[in-house]
């Protein structure tokens, strides 16, 4: 059986303020064609369908047209819901579109009843877990403790209960989980309990393949345990990874290849360093002028005007910061009392970028501070009677 493994999809997702959504489509696209050209047999997404529990309606209009194009190829399709996902939203009308294919397991209660395929070697029996939310799940399972691998660890139990009843049949377990030994990215939620969000590789031992979602970078933490990462980078600390899915060939005894797919890349993520003058001026740096960039400034004094400097050469620049970046300064009440809040706000100007502020900022500070007055002629003084 050749199994395609994917998952944070994150379908409506913006980047720094700026769509997505062609080039989720275009990932789509690369999907069906590999499904088509590699003669996948099983296309798995472990979570994170959606970038949020009630998505954009173009959000699911792209997830509807996605599932009826799989349901349409030759391959067999189990999707799984994430912790971004609304598990209702995501199941509605599940046990009706199992009949195209397409396997949408979100609820906890049908945890421990697999998707059965078969190929040449007999069944393989296909686990989806939902992710699992340790608050929700303590009371109805009756855990022991608050916590992801307590409440993993009681599902990979019925999974293996299922197994135990299934003689013969090899495994597949989708997970939406933070797996020991993994790295996480900026782009992630946090779904840590008590302050601990990790379960340990061994809940999953003795499974032919688990595909992992949750974690955006790819990771390879065994022959059957892998994590496919999500198609874009949704983080600038994402600019080095190369994203893609794996393509698994499940054979008569497991795992007998895994291959690397890589995935269309619409646009870069480069991250530049150096004065602005620099970074307008360097010829080498020609080849990210269409790039999506985060640009890390070391000039002092801040430069005037720097972000649209910056876009002038790199159009698509969406981050700029600074190197030396101050801590914000406090105002200690000998600063502020007894003085204008003009004066106190032209303070604070100097004191977070290094050199005073213009003229021009300075009559652009007053109208401000009179537009929060009760007289908009009076620029009131702190304590004053």
């Amino acid at each position: 059986m050749r199994i395609l493994h994917t998952s944070d999809w994150h379908l409506g997702r913006s980047f720094h303020r700026e769509g997505l959504l062609g080039h989720q489509a275009a990932f789509i696209d690369h999907l069906l064609e590999v499904v088509e050209s590699e003669r996948v047999d099983l296309v798995v997404v472990a979570g994170d369908v959606y970038d949020r529990a009630l998505p954009h309606v173009d959000a699911v209009h792209l997830a509807d047209e996605t599932f009826a194009r799989l349901a349409a190829s030759p391959a067999q399709v189990v999707v799984t819901s994430g912790n971004h996902d609304s598990a209702q939203r995501l199941g509605f009308g599940s046990r009706l579109i199992d009949s195209a294919g397409v396997f949408i397991r979100t609820d906890h209660r049908s945890v421990g009843t697999p998707v059965l395929l078969d190929d040449e070697h007999g069944t393989v029996a296909v686990h989806a877990l939902p992710y699992l939310d340790p608050s929700a799940l303590r009371d109805p399972w009756q855990l022991p403790a608050r916590s992801h691998q307590a409440t993993l660890g009681h599902a990979m139990q019925q999974v293996r209960a299922d197994l135990a009843r299934r003689p013969g049949a090899r495994s597949v377990v989708l997970a939406h989980a933070f797996v020991a030994g993994a790295a996480p990215t900026e782009s992630e939620r946090d779904i840590s309990v008590g302050g601990v969000d990790r379960v340990s590789t061994d809940l999953f031992d003795g499974i032919d393949y688990t595909a992992l979602g949750h974690l955006h970078g790819p990771h390879v933490l065994g022959d059957s345990l892998r994590y496919s990462g999500s198609p874009l980078a949704y983080s600038f600390s994402e600019a080095g990874q190369i994203k893609g899915s794996w393509l698994v060939d499940l054979g008569g005894d497991g795992v007998a290849r895994a291959e690397w797919v890589e995935a269309p890349v619409p646009r870069r993520l480069t991250r530049l360093e150096g004065d602005l003058e620099s970074l307008l001026g360097d010829p080498a740096l020609t080849v990210h002028e269409h790039d999506w960039v985060q640009a890390t400034l070391s000039d002092h004094p801040r430069p005037a005007r720097a972000m649209e400097r910056l876009r002038r050469r790199f159009p698509h620049a969406l981050v700029l910061q600074f190197a030396d970046a101050p801590t914000t300064p406090s105002a200690p009440r000998a600063r502020v009392a007894g003085r204008s809040d003009h004066a106190v706000a032209l303070d604070f100007v100097a004191d977070l970028r290094g050199m005073p502020a213009t003229h021009t900022e300075s009559e652009l500070l007053r109208t401000a501070v009179d537009a929060c007055c009760h007289d908009p002629d009076l620029d009131p003084v702190v304590g004053a009677g």
